[in-house]
């Protein structure tokens, strides 16, 4: 069932926006706080001394903020498509002043300039994503070189598809993409993560 939901849900906006959003920034901040407090975790010991670190599908910008906590060192950025989900982000970074900012922007048309980002991740946004295959020449555009991908979803998320499209067009073509388990803390809530790189 869980596999069932997850395949069939693509960008639904009117799920984040109004009263939903606020719902959906209460869930994140307090029911799935221990998952993005171990994703954090993750993410701070991949990310380079004084990097750049984007979060596409930030939503309220929980993972920012538990990554804010642990690495005063990093310039953070969120992006969404949602503009209720940057309102919230943007409330919930407000403690960490200019180092950690969310936008309004779509993974397919990145609003941000070429070869910004040391390490971009994801948390749970891949299987809303309509269009996987154009998001991967993004991701690469604004990676430096060396940089990394980190993409956290549940198993059933389309990563053969971010995948084929790297092979595709030849970007992201570091080391193959390695999917490790995640443990979330979660009960019932398992996660991959998903390593592809410049």
């Amino acid at each position: 069932m869980h596999r069932l939901v997850h395949a069939r849900r693509k960008n639904t906006p009117k799920v984040f926006h109004g009263r939903s959003s606020r719902i959906y920034d209460l869930m994140s901040r307090w029911v799935l706080r221990g998952m993005y407090r171990r994703l954090a975790a993750d993410v701070a010991a991949a990310a380079p001394q004084g990097g750049a670190v984007l979060d596409v599908g930030t939503g309220p910008g929980v993972l920012l903020v538990e990554l804010a906590a642990r690495r005063p060192d990093l310039q953070l950025t969120g992006i969404d498509l949602s503009a209720d989900m940057i309102a919230a982000a943007t409330r919930n970074l407000e403690p960490f002043g200019t180092r950690a900012s969310a936008h309004v922007g779509d993974v397919t048309n990145l609003p941000l300039q070429d070869r910004s980002f040391d390490l971009i991740v994801s948390s749970l946004s891949l299987h809303h994503w309509d269009d996987p295959d154009a998001a991967v020449p993004e991701l690469a555009r604004v990676l430096r070189p060396g940089g990394r991908v980190h993409i956290y979803d549940f198993p059933s998320a389309p990563f053969d598809k971010l995948t084929d499209a790297a092979r595709t067009r030849s970007v992201l073509n570091g080391p193959s993409p390695t999917p490790t388990p995640i443990r979330t803390g979660v009960p019932f809530l398992r996660c991959i993560r998903y390593v592809m790189s410049s």
